[in-house]
């Protein structure tokens, strides 16, 4: 059992293979892990009540990539955690947004950052290497809070969860596939005409906190704060199907957790 103890509260915790890396609202600190743990580095932050921090998580990574928010409002902070005698380096900062930053992610290479605000519309798409904006998709018109966002293990989709109670699919290799407002086919201009919305989406309960990621096989999971569990296919043209569902509360000590499980 390890145990570390910090000044401040730990707000969130992420994890690589040789890394944990916990989250306090000014300050995020930096530990090895398994073998001889010890403090790598910390490094201050802008006001952080949600934790925000996120970690490029395995092998299939290009760099340790280690995201978290900015000290100037809506922008985040790039660094490169693999090789420790950088750090005393500036981290790299992309202004994402023009107000506060509410959800993050980065995919599996560690290529591409999603960011969401407080307002809760857009989502956009960072390339990591080039510090330049990929692509800007629409959740909805309304504010909403978003809650998740992740990318599939390819890159290739990205999904996110809001107060709304739908979860969205996102293309990201063939924009093509991301529908279009009709006021785009009108040639009415402007950003909102023009925007890329979700290609798919399913049904959650409202207003419940949720968490979704991608399965095998084009399959997406929601686990929601009111113990449901729901498991949908998705497919490129856009049709969504429930192939599963459960109460986590209603699941016993006994349960065959590998059958249930499927190909998560």
């Amino acid at each position: 059992v390890l145990e570390v103890t910090l000044c401040s509260p730990v707000l969130s915790v992420r994890m690589r293979m040789d890394k944990i890396i916990a989250v306090c609202r000014t300050s995020i600190h930096v530990f090895s892990f398994p073998t001889n743990p010890q403090k790598l580095f910390s490094i201050e932050t802008r006001d952080n009540p949600h934790g925000l921090c996120e970690v490029t998580p395995g092998k299939l990574c290009e760099k340790e990539l280690m995201v978290f928010p900015g000290f100037k409002v809506g922008s985040i902070q790039l660094l490169d955690i693999q090789n420790i005698t950088r750090v005393s380096c500036a981290p790299t900062c992309i202004n994402a947004h023009r107000s506060e930053l509410t959800c993050l992610a980065v995919n599996q290479q560690g290529t591409m950052v999603a960011t969401a605000s407080t307002k809760g519309t857009l989502i956009r798409i960072w390339d990591t290497v080039k510090r330049i904006q990929l692509v800007e998709l629409r959740r909805g018109a309304d504010p909403a809070r978003i809650y998740c966002i992740n990318f599939s293990l390819s890159g290739e989709w990205l999904c996110c969860s809001s107060d709304k109670g739908t979860v969205h699919v996102f293309a990201l290799q063939d924009y093509r596939l991301n529908k279009r407002s009709a006021l785009a086919t009108m040639g009415v201009p402007g950003a909102y005409a023009g925007s890329q919305w979700s290609l798919a989406s399913f049904t959650v309960p409202q207003e419940c906190a949720c968490v979704c990621a991608f399965g095998k096989e084009s399959t997406i999971q929601a686990v929601c704060m009111d113990a449901s569990y729901h498991k949908y296919t998705f497919s490129p043209e856009g049709i969504c199907n429930q192939i599963g569902y459960d109460v986590i509360t209603e699941l016993c000590q006994d349960c065959d957790w590998y059958s249930m499980r499927g190909d998560t």
